[in-house]
């Protein structure tokens, strides 16, 4: 499968964007319940391993999260490869937002 690796700067530090990330992984989960299935998730320490279908794929993710930057590295499927720009420009666009300075509490996306 073809790799994916995004790398987005965190100006919170590694605890309170470790903290953001859990809080908002909780609130999309119901959010997307929709839209996608077969979903598991774990944390150990800082890093987040997922997997997932959507729209017929099945995606996995690590997230790691560093002391200046979150990564995301996923394993996408070759018929998701023409999506690639678009979902390396929303995950960086996304992350973003979320690393930004809102409260944990509010959902910036």
């Amino acid at each position: 499968m073809p790799k994916l690796s995004i790398p987005i700067p965190n100006p919170l530090g590694q605890e309170a964007a470790l903290e953001r990330l859990k809080v908002i992984l909780e609130k999309m989960k119901e959010r997307y319940k929709d839209q996608v299935s077969d979903l598991t998730d774990s944390w150990t320490d800082n890093v987040l391993n997922a997997s997932f279908k959507t729209y017929g794929f099945t995606v996995n993710a690590k997230v790691t999260v560093e002391p200046s930057v979150v990564r995301v590295d996923a394993d996408l499927p070759f018929a998701a490869m023409m999506f690639k720009g678009k979902i390396e420009q929303e995950t960086k666009s996304m992350l973003g937002r979320w690393l930004g300075d809102k409260p944990a509490g509010e959902s910036p996306a």
